[in-house]
């Protein structure tokens, strides 16, 4: 990164504004997104033929850009969720041209948008304690609860007619099963149409303009694969039977082809499949990550291209439109850099390591037995510091990867001279049902390992990382990551940041929201009855007294996925076994304000920069840690 007195590096980086959620209007001519380029997060509008992006909403939107956006069936308005500083308790409203806004949905917890109609809008709440669908007529403004499931209902669709909804939940005794229901427009007659083998996924994703066709996803033979189901059949075909981890997105309006994603390695990449031969190609895009536009209604553009973000560890997201025919594709909006270039960031290198869980660094809390040994997939940035200080910064999720996309906070840290690994330990997606389930009933086990083992392997492999500067930071699951991998592996750490994380894994299970316990906490753990020596054994709480690293720990105030009690308890923990607080002392702790589960805020995104480089700063101290050149 070009070094230079006059810039304050961690400003400038908060302040480049990021484009999120874009959604493509019905009939294709404009795109509703969230953009910061004013400082703050608002919703434009961007005409797909001449380019130009006008601001439509002024300060009526959430500082964070969490959540997703939607048109109306008309392309009159926009829909947006709404809450209260970050605490995802959302309520729905509509935002028209002139920037009227007009509150649709208002009910106690959190409520998300799932399809919308010309008559009637489908959205999921935790209005009566789990996820369940709901309906909102238009006309009259009424709100009727179509579901009552004990497991979560995440997604629901509507048929073309409206007449009938599409949705996944469990009725099974299998935590990891999921079904695919179609009912009436009023819940009823629901019926499974038994897609894919019991403990697997099925997942539906879009009705195709006829309404006698459903796009679905199952990942029965372990790979994610991408279906038609046939309701005149009363089967389904599978397509994407490859090597790859693949999910669907949309029917093609020919109605002939559908789009989806295909994860290889640490990258998404577009991919679409013919029906009729079977044959399925990736489109031609640079090595990167991919992720297709949200679509009211066809997923094309009204000259016929398909949108969708792109983006590397170097290349910020940018919208493309994509020609099938050419294989021609232009930039409909640029990411912004502000004072920097592609080049001024750090490049990531890919690489595997096989693990079977159990590192070569001893353990302090619980000496595992190896578990089967997979090849694990790893990011190495390298920040050009010599000798460079290593952050290790796991995922969150955990159902999640970290991948070839740009990642601000990497940056962040890079620029300050860290390099950084992240690690898709067993249990990330992109490598099929059997490395997510690998996790299940073994959370804070081999995963964990496996951040180690790679870790192992970086340091010994690259010889101009600095093993005497090892921090681990990481967010969500990859704040109790964190907290996991400092009491648990405390001789390979030198420093460690703890960011919204798990820490008492029992208290999670009463306090997190409704539907993260039932498709979280129990599928991977059962709960807390079944299995209290789990919840125990494998919650950073237990094991703090081997804390032996500075920590910083970090959450936000309104944080109702991972409650800030989290970190309440550690702290008071760490209290009763005497361990000194403050700057001078082990222990900092900070609670954020006016903030949730992160926030894209850019103003918040600062603080996090702030605290987060002033206390590695201080605890890597051995070294130039405050340069600004890759």
């Amino acid at each position: 990164m070009a070094e230079s007195a006059d810039i304050d590096v961690l400003s400038e980086l908060a302040q480049l504004p990021t484009m999120a959620h874009p959604v493509l209007s019905p009939g294709g001519d404009r795109i509703a997104l969230y953009y910061d380029i004013s400082g703050r997060n608002e919703v434009y509008v961007l005409d797909t033929e001449t380019g130009k992006l006008a601001q439509r909403s002024d300060g009526e939107v959430p500082r964070n850009a969490r959540w997703y956006l939607r048109w109306d069936a008309d392309g009159d308005r926009v829909l947006f969720h709404n809450d209260d500083a970050g605490n995802e308790q959302n309520d729905i409203h509509a935002l028209d041209a002139d920037g009227t806004v007009e509150q649709l949905v208002e009910m106690d917890g959190q409520a998300s948008i799932h399809d919308v109609g010309e008559s009637h809008l489908l959205f999921g709440s935790s209005r009566d304690g789990q996820m369940n669908v709901y309906r909102y007529d238009f006309d009259t403004g009424a709100v009727t609860k179509l579901t009552e499931y004990d497991r979560a209902v995440w997604t629901s669709h509507l048929s073309p007619d409206e007449e009938r909804i599409a949705y996944a939940t469990n009725e099974t005794d299998d935590y990891d099963n999921r079904d695919v229901y179609v009912a009436d427009i009023d819940g009823s007659n629901p019926r499974n149409l038994e897609i894919g083998a019991v403990g697997a996924e099925a997942t539906p994703i879009e009705w195709d303009a006829s309404g006698s066709r459903l796009l679905v996803g199952d990942n029965s033979e372990d790979l994610g694969r991408i279906g038609v189901y046939d309701f005149d059949e009363d089967a389904v075909t599978w397509y994407a039977e490859t090597e790859y981890d693949e999910s669907p997105v949309a029917f093609l309006p020919d109605g002939d082809r559908v789009l989806g994603v295909r994860s290889r390695d640490a990258m998404t990449l577009p991919v679409v499949w013919d029906l009729n031969s079977g044959a399925g190609r990736e489109l031609d895009v640079p090595d990167g990550v991919a992720s297709f536009v949200a679509s009211a209604d066809e997923p094309l553009t009204a000259d016929g291209r398909v949108v969708f973000q792109h983006t590397t560890p170097t290349r910020r997201p940018e919208l493309l439109a994509y020609d099938l025919e050419t294989d021609e594709y232009e930039v409909l909006l640029e990411a912004e850099y502000g004072p920097f270039e592609p080049e001024d960031f750090a490049d990531a290198t890919y690489f595997t390591v096989d693990s079977d869980g159990v590192p070569e660094t001893p353990a302090a809390a619980i000496d595992h037995e190896p578990a089967e040994e997979l090849s694990i997939g790893a990011l190495l940035y390298d920040s050009g510091e010599r000798p460079s200080p290593l952050i290790i910064n796991p995922h969150g999720g955990p159902r999640a990867r970290s991948s070839k996309a740009f990642n601000l906070y990497t940056q962040v840290l890079c620029a300050r001279g860290y390099s950084v690994l992240q690690v898709n330990y067993r249990g990330s997606t992109g490598r099929g049902r059997a490395f997510v389930e690998a996790l299940i009933d073994d959370w804070g086990g081999a995963e964990q390992g496996d951040v180690v083992v790679a870790a192992e392997h970086a340091l010994e492999t690259n010889e101009w990382l600095d093993d005497d500067r090892v921090a681990v930071f990481g967010g969500s699951y990859g704040g109790y990551s964190a907290y996991w991998q400092l009491v648990q592996y405390p001789s390979l750490y030198d420093a460690g940041v703890a960011w919204i994380g798990l820490t008492d894994l029992e208290e999670m299970y009463e306090t997190t929201m409704p539907h993260f316990r039932t498709e979280l906490m129990m599928k991977y753990l059962g709960t807390p009855e079944e299995n209290p020596a789990l919840y125990r054994d494998r919650s950073p709480l237990t094991h703090a007294k081997n804390l032996d690293a500075p920590l910083l720990m970090i959450h936000g105030v309104n944080d109702r996925r991972v409650p800030v009690s989290q970190a309440q308890l550690f702290r008071d923990r760490l209290e009763e076994l005497d361990y000194e607080f403050g700057s001078g002392g082990t222990v900092e702790y900070e609670e954020l304000g006016e903030e949730g589960h992160a926030s894209t805020d850019q103003d918040q995104k600062l603080r996090m920069f702030r605290l987060l480089d002033e206390f590695l700063t201080r605890r890597l101290a051995n070294g130039s840690t405050d340069q600004t050149s890759n």
